[in-house]
């Protein structure tokens, strides 16, 4: 008897496993993505798209859910729900959709904000087939060179430079050419990021499973015993790189994608990634990173949604049973309540569940838990260059734009914080400054020639992060990425899902930073809401274009011969 109820136990959560990994339609397929289009050059045509203003006649009725910020993960979450019928309103505080994927043209030049490039958007590459569904293969990227990077440490005689390469094998044989006496710690390395890039969907399992199961595969140590990537994911950068060679400038490489986290309290797999994410190339979006935004919202609106600009959420409403029912946006003088049964906020925890919503509910010991687990991200400054290079032809000259990024303490600007933009005084202008030429001096002791070509240069502090991007601080890279944060248990309650009902998180915040970074954020986010793992229909996808992709290979030998 016992023997029967624990088959037809055991059958049935085999059951309902299977109905819920594979039971529920998949939001993508192969046919709907299309030939991509010419570029849209008409800026015109372009401004009806990124920069649609928010009115209640904009609204869709019947809205399934809001999602408040239009940065890449708030989009991702958006056409995923859109792919899988639901009617999504995408609000963004600023004049045009895309957040760090926006672009501005001031005094004639355009400048990418946030977007300098991109890795593994090779051919059938999972990053790349996600892409493609989220713009319907409207998406173009140009593969940069194969040294697509340089590392300068030190200046004067002691400056040393050292080349990245892309390449499946030649990232690795590069970096061997230039540290001829370290190759064993250069192949232990190798081995680390493969093992980082490879299991690090076991990590982001623990924020799809229910959490008391995460936390009890964890616990006893059964997740231990299926991969190291868990013990690994709270492993220092620093500790890493000492333990396989005590050439410091090995140790600048093995961590130089900084993010504001020096590498004693970063995580070893997080700094793996970054570096494995461009091994198979470096590539930008052909047009800029506004074709991103520009792609993926009429992807929304093809299910019967929107995304409008200039509306600026002031909070989240909340229902008599405490779980989020809806927004606010300030018009004006006045709020206008939009209603719908989910909210998903990409504009970071602490903006989330400190600014968003009402006291009562942020000063709960659970909300408070939830943010204590979360650091402030230090602030960014960039300053923008545009130079003229002249051609042999004197009536012809071509553009060329340098971003230079620095981490700096909110702290610093803070005292011009209340002031309106682009208002701040003499004073907050002539301080930034000191810090653009400062940085702009040091640039230029590496490329000399950059002085006489500089025509034009644009700064942004912190407080420019904070007005138009929302970011909590200036911090473009969201919340702090310590290694606090990046322990198995602590990315196992890190998750999409807040504890107010109904209210979920997307973006840099669920996992980890950058475009991809976000953009996974956004899947995370939206396999939570659909309660499906949209995972699973994106690896059954990449399955089905290598099969489709092996057999075109096949005829094509077959027409050679």
């Amino acid at each position: 008897m016992w023997l029967v109820v624990v088959l037809v136990w055991l059958l049935v959560m085999a059951a309902g496993t299977y109905w819920y990994l594979f039971g529920k339609p998949s939001p993508f397929s192969m046919e709907s993505v299309r030939p991509p289009g010419s570029l849209e050059l008409d800026q015109k045509k372009r401004d009806t798209v990124l920069k649609q203003g928010f009115s209640l006649d904009k609204v869709p009725e019947n809205l399934d859910a809001i999602v408040i910020g239009s940065g890449i993960g708030g989009l991702t979450a958006a056409a995923v729900l859109a792919k899988a019928g639901k009617k999504v309103l995408v609000l963004e505080q600023h004049d045009q959709a895309g957040g760090c994927c926006h672009t501005y043209i001031e005094k004639g030049f355009e400048f990418d904000v946030g977007l300098h490039y991109i890795g593994q958007m090779h051919e059938n590459s999972l990053l790349r087939i996600a892409m493609d569904q989220i713009t319907e293969g409207q998406m173009q990227f140009v593969k940069l060179e194969q040294h697509f990077d340089t590392i300068t440490i030190g200046s004067g005689e002691e400056r040393r430079e050292y080349t990245i390469y892309s390449g499946k094998t030649e990232m690795e044989a590069h970096l061997k050419k230039q540290f001829p006496n370290d190759t064993k710690a250069i192949e232990e390395f190798f081995k680390f990021m493969k093992l980082s890039a490879r299991k690090t969907h076991y990590l982001a399992t623990l924020k799809l499973i229910p959490q008391w199961l995460a936390l009890f595969l964890l616990k006893s140590g059964i997740a231990h015993l299926a991969s190291s990537i868990f013990r690994h994911s709270g492993y220092s950068a620093l500790e890493l790189a000492n333990s396989l060679t005590s050439n410091k400038d090995l140790h600048i490489i093995f961590s130089y994608f900084f993010y504001g986290v020096p590498p004693r309290d970063s995580s070893s797999v997080i700094n793996a990634l970054l570096l494995h994410h461009y091994k198979r190339g470096a590539y930008y979006p052909r047009g800029g990173g506004s074709e991103i935004p520009f792609h993926i919202i009429p992807v929304i609106q093809k299910s019967g949604g929107n995304v409008l600009v200039r509306a600026h959420v002031s909070r989240v409403l909340v229902d008599k049973d405490g779980a989020a029912c809806g927004v606010a946006v300030r018009k004006g003088q006045e709020e206008v309540e939009v209603k719908a049964p989910v909210v998903i906020s990409n504009c970071g925890i602490f903006n989330t569940l400190r600014k968003f919503l009402p006291p009562e509910i942020h000063t709960k010991p659970e909300v408070q838990d939830r943010l204590n687990m979360m650091k402030h991200g230090k602030g960014s400054f960039l300053v923008f260059s545009e130079k003229m290079l002249k051609m042999k032809d004197p009536g012809f000259g071509c553009k060329s734009c340098m971003t230079i990024l620095a981490m700096v303490n909110y702290e610093w600007f803070e005292e011009w914080k209340d002031m309106t933009v682009r208002k701040r005084g003499d004073d907050y202008m002539e301080y930034k400054m000191r810090f653009a030429n400062k940085l702009f001096d040091w640039a230029c002791l590496h490329f000399p020639k950059l002085r006489d070509k500089l025509v034009f240069q644009d700064v942004a502090t912190p407080l420019t992060n904070v007005h138009y991007l929302g970011a909590q601080r200036g911090a473009m890279y969201s919340s702090e990425h310590n290694l606090d944060r990046f322990h198995a248990e602590a990315i196992a309650r890190n998750r999409c899902s807040t504890p107010v009902k109904n209210l979920y998180i997307s973006g840099q915040d669920v996992f980890s930073c950058g475009i991809a970074g976000a953009l996974h954020g956004g899947l995370l986010c939206a396999s939570t809401v659909l309660d499906h793992i949209v995972y699973i229909d994106l690896l059954l996808l990449k399955m089905k274009l290598k099969r489709k992709k092996a057999k075109e290979m096949a005829k094509q030998s077959k027409k050679q011969k």
